[in-house]
């Protein structure tokens, strides 16, 4: 192999790996949103709630789908949050997850 060979391998592994990598901290994150905001809903279930999150989340892969739905859920339970307190707790829950991932 010839060393642009070996280094197109290299760069092809890495995005792959940082894929792989991204794939996992947001389903993390859409995990803990979604116990999150069962805690918020008093669900019974709290686990289902977040593994239809994720399901979602794979299925449309847009971040404003999970924000739409989890308010849609909020206003029909009467919870008092709104589309900026939720997309705030995206984020804060992905930099945990991006940590958790990167420390595992």
């Amino acid at each position: 192999m010839t060393t642009m060979q070996d280094r197109e391998k290299a760069f092809e592994a890495k995005f792959a790996l940082d894929e792989e990598l991204r794939f996992k901290a947001l389903a993390r994150r859409n995990r803990m949103l979604g116990l999150w905001a069962a805690g918020l809903l008093n669900k019974s279930d709290p686990e289902t709630y977040a593994r239809d999150l994720i399901a979602a989340h794979i299925a449309d892969a847009g971040h404003d789908d999970l924000v739409r739905k989890i308010k849609a859920d909020f206003d029909a339970a009467g919870v008092a949050q709104s589309e900026s307190d939720i997309r705030v707790r995206m984020l804060e829950f992905l930099a945990q997850a991006i940590e958790q991932v990167q420390n595992s």
